[in-house]
């Protein structure tokens, strides 16, 4: 299926999924294009920097000798892969090209509704640091490595895309109801998760804390990790303090090393210790892996600061109430003198209504909580709520800020602002900074 004899042609390739893979078939050799809108997006640099030709979407972007490899965003009636099936050419969905892709290595997959890209790019960066690793990672990050032993990739879940995966091992950071615009509920996500159970090799890795995950049937041994005694890898003498977290890691009661990790918040041991769990099943040498754990810079879009004036500024994906709760304790361990404010755009209407208590509940650990208009996605355009609904239900503020005045955030003296949402939130950050900029006494 995978052949030096064609061009493959990316139809959305500034996804985050389908520029890491678009990444990882150029450094393996392929030969590689796309399409995508014009907008920059965090996701094009990488591509450019490694001469990947980005084209408009349009259907004179199909020609004879085209693979055509189409993001999960779009149907059969988008445009070009219209033409394409029309002019016969093969269509790969990424998802299943990516599984296929996956044969010859040692896979390890993160799957779950929260931690995924975290935890992928954690993986990533410790296996690729004692061994030849591919990755690809779900901020956009992929490299390829001719004969790489390990691959490490992130398996979304969405309308159960993580089917056309059958990895050696797969990490279960949670089970939580999301998608809701797929989703029935709960059930039918444990649904789908104990699907994907029965396809995985060698073993899982879940997290014991999760009622869910301590469902789960599968055909491989199941290691649970948490800070639990039933836990077969744990995470005991735990410290958070304002350089980071340590901690020494047990398997079955035997200690295995001592780690720290440059890293906030409670989720990220517990995502360390994952990867730690792993490498000790492949038998890698535990100081190397603390070695990697410490020097890990982060991944993008994932607790990422800047600052600008006297300001602090983080910039989040967290879309997801579980996400808010994981990133605001990060930034309470981090900042625990300063205020915090958070500034969140919705993402989808489906979800909003759908979790609006959860979210209030989440974001109301904030000092003060500013919102955005709802962002609506590809295939959701409309529906019938706004964030002035969700504000209503938020006890610590809850204001609408618009793009054109965000003066209510110079409120504040010295606080650290949270920006998260997994759509277009930034637009908001960066008038912030603009306005800050302006503001800022300048050298003559």
């Amino acid at each position: 299926m995978i052949t030096n004899d064609t061009v493959y042609h990316f139809v959305g390739i500034k996804g985050s999924g389908m520029s890491a893979l678009a990444l990882v078939l150029n450094d393996l050799g392929y030969q590689v294009q796309g399409s995508d809108i014009d907008q920059y997006t965090f996701t094009q640099r990488d591509l450019e920097r490694a001469g990947i030709k980005i084209l408009p979407f349009s259907e004179t972007n199909l020609h004879e000798g085209l693979t055509v490899i189409a993001g999960n965003a779009f149907q059969d009636d988008q445009i070009e892969i219209k033409t394409a099936l029309e002019m016969g050419l093969p269509v790969v969905r990424y998802h299943q090209f990516l599984g296929e892709l996956l044969k010859g290595y040692t896979s390890i997959g993160v799957a779950g509704a929260h931690g995924k890209t975290s935890t992928s790019g954690l993986l990533a960066h410790v296996l690729s640091g004692v061994a030849k690793t591919s990755y690809l990672v779900g901020d956009g990050t992929g490299k390829g490595i001719k004969d790489a032993q390990f691959f490490a990739f992130e398996a979304d879940e969405y309308r159960r895309h993580f089917l056309a995966y059958s990895p050696d091992y797969l990490i279960m950071t949670n089970i939580d109801f999301d998608h809701p615009d797929y989703y029935t509920g709960l059930d039918d996500v444990f649904d789908a998760f104990q699907s994907e159970a029965y396809k995985v090799q060698k073993g899982i890795f879940a997290w014991g804390d999760d009622p869910e995950l301590r469902k789960i049937k599968a055909n491989v041994p199941v290691y649970y990790y948490g800070t639990r005694e039933d836990d077969d890898f744990q995470a005991r003498n735990i410290q958070r303090t304002v350089q980071g977290s340590e901690f020494d890691a047990y398997y079955h009661g035997e200690n295995i090393g001592h780690y720290h990790v440059p890293l906030y918040g409670e989720h990220n041991v517990l995502n360390s210790l994952a990867v730690i769990a792993v490498s000790h099943l492949e038998k890698i040498d535990g100081k190397e892996v603390a070695r990697e754990l410490a020097d890990f810079k982060g991944v993008k879009r994932r607790f990422t600061e800047k600052k600008v004036a006297d300001v602090t500024i983080i910039d989040d994906y967290a879309h997801h109430p579980s996400e808010i709760k994981a990133t605001l304790d990060a930034a309470r361990q981090k900042y625990p003198d300063k205020q915090i404010v958070a500034v969140f755009q919705p993402h989808t209407f489906t979800r909003t209504i759908a979790l609006m208590d959860d979210f209030a509940a989440s974001l109301n650990l904030a000092d003060e909580v500013f919102l955005t208009d709802i962002f609506s996605s590809v295939r959701e355009k409309a529906g019938k709520v706004s964030s002035a609904d969700l504000g209503a239900k938020i006890t610590k503020g809850g204001r609408v800020l618009k793009l054109d005045n965000m003066s209510p955030l110079l409120d504040f003296d010295q606080p650290v602002v949270v920006f998260m949402g997994a759509g277009d939130v930034q637009k908001y950050e960066y008038a912030y900074e603009e306005l800050l900029s302006n503001l800022s006494p300048k050298d003559n």
